[in-house]
């Protein structure tokens, strides 16, 4: 090395806590500057080891593998120390993953990782210490002159790191660190100990210093001008070139000297790309591949009676199924591979055995026959033409990669066992790193410069909400935002500092499914990370890296519907006689059930996995899927690509004969026959090369590969060899030419039909429990969502329109989750109230099912737990209904709910001081008189407030419906309910539209900007009959903006016809009244009926009290007057018109001489 300085201590943003260091832009930097080697020594973490690894090496850069280490203080746990250790070889590299994992696992204080003194010993071979500077192991006992501390310290460190301990100096302008240099200068001459320079590196240009205190602030949560705030960095923390490092320390030349030193000295090489995977135990005396072929070979025997009851078939497709097994086997066997599926299968069973539900299979594994014969998966891939090339290709050596989706709830103790099993410290979850996006770094930086929330929050939400946005984009997307970043000053300001920061790293996670499994212990290939507390054990390394080093990395992902089809399997058992009870497999459903596919033809697909969004819904409208294959394709299909080709249109054309199905070759019928001659699967493309070009599934796989990358060179070298292999086969380049363009066309928007199929068949189960045990499946998917109440409310709805009667939560009869009362009854899950823990409502439900049901809110109170069982709980369990069955009206539960808990808390005290005599009388009595205590007498609450507490404790409204209470009134002016509304059918895409006038609750609202630039609406009404979309344009939305707010009755006149997207009706509004003004609009008169028998005046004055605040109205007013002599009708003035609120009907209803208030209309 002839270069003149090296960096060595030095922090990128994997560092979290500070430093804005990218890895790649300093690679380049650093070849730029033409230094010869680099290291990272990031906080206590190798988080960017790999990254800066690999990246240093394609660029001809020596790395250099360290990390920045705190020492605890043995006198307070609160203070450290701070040294730097590089890794000279592997045996260094292996110490410090070591190191960096214990302080994390037992070392954390306060969330900051740190080693104890007596961890190093034994553990610092292979290791160069730096000494910290100023904040280092020596800093403080040298600044405060304790020589006799010094002289222990540098003792000690010497034998830990012998000829490898090396006296740090920096200089970048901060307090201290010129006094500290000169002592250690004295201090290195004393004991003959080396110096070297560092600059402490946080940042790569000077500029940037202000973007990295804005990021340290970010971490710690203060303000940038908060003087109370730390100032431990400056602005000389950047990367200085060479030339500056040598012209700054030019009076200790040695400083710069043994930075090339300490370069030359750490040489560790990692070994990338090799593949560890753990050991498999088999029988004595049979090798894994001997073993791995005879498990395969038995599993197939057990599959195939199963896919071929009939012995003759049996017999007539075995030669078939073990040509192909042993295909794979020998395939599996050469790569080296038969550990890992044997693993795999080995967890599958255990999850089988021990009731946690697991899926079919996922991704391009269920193309493994040997994968279906160890039932890793279960759907046969030979019936459905899926290719195992697609999955593990012999002419492109890479790890298999097997997603298995497990139930929600049984997930962790799959991982558990696997912890067991291998051991815990050779298994662990994969760290993932979350970063500074759009959005949040605006917020981010917004709070650190003390910017008002409303401003920031505006600027927030001006920046799109789409996948990888980034705030360039946004500002290109946004006028408004570009706009704001040109004309205001704070806004330039703030968005400038979070263009430096946006995409750094800023905190880490848990990868959603990924586990690996190490033949060794787990920090012989990656260092760990956890929480404080010792839990949630990651590797350092994320999913890439993890594979780099060599660990094998296994997708355990939770599938909410895996535990959906299980919970109403248990369900529909519950329900049905023990002998027809065990004859439901789920997995063994025959595929041509006619009823689940015509719930699939009438689009009643919510819930049903993967078919219940909107687009879906239309989609299957059209295909009208009528076998298995027509499932699959469909949830190939349905994604943006295919949609916008016109594929799915000819897909469709092509299945209802309205297109004619042709084949671009006569060979090609047998592979594109199940889609209609449309090449819609990754496989098809596959098999065509095979076919026409005679390529092999490994070489097709290859030419799928580079379909989807779209390198002209590849693509051109793949052409060539296409034709050429279509020429062996008498097929001329006119003919095939067009076939590989097709194929190029389709590659684009293939799907992998393995995971199709796979997915299909979870669809196809829960369609099936669907249409066939209909209470028991939707009590599940309720249960499964009960925490998401906007979740819940939809799936009533849907409940309702299935006909199926949702019985209110009840203490005495719901349990946590939704239950099945019969086959077309469910009964409301207590857990689904807002406001009420598990632990109270476990509390309820164990306590009933121990005693007996209970009888009244005393008897309630005194049973269950009160620690748990809040008022706010009790509140929340009356408004909700949960309590009706204990007698009494909700007005009368909710006022005696302090007496009940007050007594209940009484007769608790006395029993734990056991006030009562030897034979427990006086708690009996006690007992007798607390259950016959009276509720307190209240009024009834009103229709509206019982379905306002419902509404607010359950999200939606269960014993009835606000539009009950206007029903008759709305039957005088609205012609039709919503369900019965017609309209005439489009003449092509031109919409036939008829006047309209209906009425119903808002219950969602969308908004969207128009073309014009305004917003518009879309607006769902329901009636109770049936729902209707609105359309809302932009002129009329700004009209009656508020008027449309969430669960308002609306009355809506304008146009209504058949959408063409959906095939059901849509309307358009021209106005939006509420009640009152539709009152005015379509009502006659406000007629009063007023009785005054007594023949006084005095009821005048109140009622002009009552008429005066709602004067001015549209509505003329009628009072039909009575007394003991006579009968009238007078009819007011003008100037007594009013506007007819439910406040003044209710108003006047309320005044004692009025009998009646009615709303008069035209006939």
């Amino acid at each position: 090395m002839s270069a003149e300085f090296v960096h060595l201590h030095l922090h990128t943003d994997y560092s979290l806590v500070d430093g804005l260091v990218r890895i790649k832009p300093l690679v380049k930097t650093v070849a730029s500057e033409a230094m010869p080697a680099i290291a990272i020594t990031d906080q206590h973490n190798f988080f960017a080891a790999v990254k800066l690894y690999t990246a240093a090496q394609q660029a001809g850069i020596k790395p250099i593998l360290g990390a920045d280490l705190r020492l605890r203080d043995p006198d307070d746990a609160k203070k450290s120390s701070r040294f730097v250790l590089l890794c000279m070889d592997k045996v260094g590299y292996l110490n410090m993953s070591r190191l960096l994992s214990r302080a994390y696992i037992e070392g954390q204080h306060l969330g900051v990782p740190m080693l104890d003194l007596d961890w190093l010993d034994g553990q610092t071979d292979g290791l160069i210490c730096l000494s910290g500077g100023r904040e280092g192991i020596l800093g403080k006992a040298l600044l405060n002159n304790q020589s006799d501390e010094v002289e222990t310290i540098v003792s000690h460190w010497q034998n830990l790191f012998p000829d490898r301990l090396y006296l740090e100096l920096i200089r970048t302008g901060r307090e201290d660190e010129e006094r500290y240099i000169n002592l250690a200068i004295d201090l290195a001459l004393k004991h003959d100990l080396p110096v070297v320079a560092t600059n402490d590196v946080r940042f790569l240009s000077a500029e940037e210093f202000e973007a990295h205190e804005a990021k340290v602030c970010i971490n710690e949560g203060r303000l940038l001008d908060d003087p109370r705030r730390a100032r431990n960095y400056s602005e000389q923390q950047y990367l200085r070139s060479a030339s500056e490092m040598v012209a700054l320390f030019n009076d200790i030349p040695e400083a710069i000297e043994n930075t090339i030193e300490i370069a030359k000295r750490c040489n560790v090489e990692l070994i990338l790309d090799q593949h560890f995977l753990p050991d498999f135990p088999v029988p004595e005396g049979m090798t894994i591949a001997e073993f791995f072929s005879q498990e395969s070979y038995k599993g197939l025997e057990e599959r195939l009676p199963v896919l071929f009851p009939e012995k003759e078939i049996l017999e007539q497709k075995r030669a078939e199924y073990e040509a192909r097994l042993q295909i794979e086997l020998d395939v599996i066997n050469e790569m080296g591979f038969p550990g890992y599926f044997l693993i795999v299968a080995d967890f599958i069973h255990w999850a089988k055995n021990n009731e946690v539900p697991v899926g079919p299979g996922r991704g391009s594994g269920a193309g493994s026959l040997v994968a279906y014969a160890l039932k890793i998966t279960d759907i046969d891939p030979l019936q459905y033409d899926l290719l195992f090339e697609r999955f593990l290709n012999p002419e492109r050596v890479s790890l298999p990669d097997f997603d298995i989706d497990f139930c929600m709830e049984g997930r962790d103790r799959v991982i558990e066992y696997v912890s067991q099993h291998y051991g815990r410290d050779h298994v662990s979850q994969i760290i993932t790193y979350g970063t500074m996006a759009a959005k949040a770094v605006l917020r981010d930086v917004g709070r650190v410069l003390g910017q008002p929330y409303g401003m920031v929050d505006q600027l927030a939400k001006l920046v799109p909400f789409e996948i990888k946005m980034t705030l360039t984009k946004a500002m290109e997307q946004e006028p408004l935002l570009k706009e704001k970043y040109d004309k205001e000053e704070d806004v330039k300001t703030l968005i400038d500092l979070a263009l430096q920061l946006e995409g750094l790293t800023r905190n880490v996670g848990k990868h959603a499914g990924g586990v690996v499994i190490a033949p060794k212990a787990l920090t012989e290939y990656t260092p760990i990370y956890c929480e404080q507390n010792g839990a949630g054990l990651v590797s350092q390394y994320d999913k890439d890296d993890v594979e780099s080093v060599g660990l094998v990395k296994f997708d355990f992902l939770g599938l909410k519907t895996l535990t959906v089809i299980d919970w109403a399997v248990k369900n529909v058992k519950a329900m049905l006689p023990a002998d027809e009870a065990a004859k439901i497999n789920i997995d063994l459903l025959p595929l041509d059930d006619e009823a689940s596919y015509d719930l699939l033809k009438r689009c009643e697909t919510t819930a049903v996995f993967q078919l219940e969004s909107r687009g879906m819904k239309e989609l299957i409208k059209r295909l009208q899927p009528d076998t298995f294959e027509d499932i699959v394709a469909l949830v190939a299909l349905f994604r943006p690509g295919p949609l916008q080709s016109g594929m799915v249109d000819d897909f469709v054309n092509r299945k209802h004969g309205r297109a004619k199905v042709d084949y671009p070759h006569p060979d090609l019928e047998p592979v594109l026959k199940p889609t209609y001659g449309v090449i819609v699967y990754q496989e098809q493309v596959m098999q065509i090369a095979q076919v026409l070009a005679g390529y092999s599934l490994g070489g097709a796989d290859m030419l799928r590969r580079a379909m989807g990358k779209k390198k002209p060179e590849e693509m051109a070298k793949q052409r060539q060899l296409f034709l050429d292999g279509a020429k062996n086969r008498e097929i001329t380049e006119e003919q095939a030419g067009p076939i590989f363009d097709l194929m190029e066309k389709f590659a684009e928007y293939g799907f992998n039909k393995s995971h199709s199929a796979a997915y299909a068949l979870v669809a196809y189960q829960t369609a099936w429990l669907k249409a066939h045990y209909p209470a028991a499946f939707m009590a599940a998917v309720l249960s499964a969502d009960m925490d998401n109440t906007d979740k819940v409310v939809g799936l009533i709805d849907e409940c309702r329109d299935m006909k199926l009667t949702v019985l209110p939560p009840d203490v005495n009869n719901s349990k946590i989750q939704f239950t099945v009362a019969d086959d077309s009854t469910i009964r409301y899950g207590l857990g689904a109230i807002k406001g009420v823990g598990e632990a109270a409502l476990t509390g309820i439900v164990n306590e009933r099912e121990q005693g007996a049901e209970f009888n009244t809110l005393y008897d309630f109170c005194r049973r269950v737990d009160m620690k748990k069982i809040n008022k706010r709980v009790m509140d929340s369990l009356v408004k909700a209904g949960a309590l009706d069955s204990l007698g009494g009206h909700r007005a009368s539960l909710d006022a005696s709910l302090a007496t009940a808990m007050k007594i209940a808390e009484q007769h608790r005290r006395d029993e734990e001081c056991g006030q009562n005599d030897m034979f427990g009388l006086a708690v009996s009595e006690q007992k007798d008189t607390a259950d016959d205590e009276p509720l307190i007498e209240a009024a009834a609450w009103s229709e509206e407030q019982i379905l306002i507490a419902e509404k607010e404790t359950l999200g939606l409204y269960l014993s009835g419906h606000p539009i009950d209470r206007y029903a008759k009134e709305l039957a005088r002016f609205i012609p039709k309910k919503i369900s019965e509304l017609d309209a005439p059918e489009s003449k092509g895409y031109q919409r036939n539209e008829i006047p309209v006038i209906t009425a119903g609750l808002i219950v969602a609202i969308r908004t969207m900007k128009s073309k014009n630039g305004g917003r518009m609406a879309f607006i769902t009404l329901d009636d109770q009959t049936a729902r209707l979309e609105v359309r809302i344009f932009a002129e009329v939305y700004e009209q009656f903006q508020s008027r449309i707010q969430p669960d308002k009755l609306v009355v809506i006149q304008g146009k209504i016809g058949q959408d063409n997207f959906t095939g059901g009706l849509a309307a358009t509004a021209d106005a939006v009244y509420d009640i009152s003004r539709a009152r005015e609009i379509c009502g006659k008169s406000l007629l009063l009926r007023v009785e005054n028998n007594d023949g006084g005046h005095d009821w005048l004055s109140s009622l002009q009290s009552t008429l005066t605040p709602f004067r001015e109205g549209l509505t003329p007013l009628e009072i039909e007057y009575v007394n003991q002599n006579a009968r009238t009708l007078v009819r007011l003035g003008e100037e007594w018109r009013v506007t007819p609120t439910d406040t003044l009907l209710a108003e006047l209803s309320d005044l004692p001489v009025v009998s009646a208030v009615t709303m008069t209309y035209n006939a």
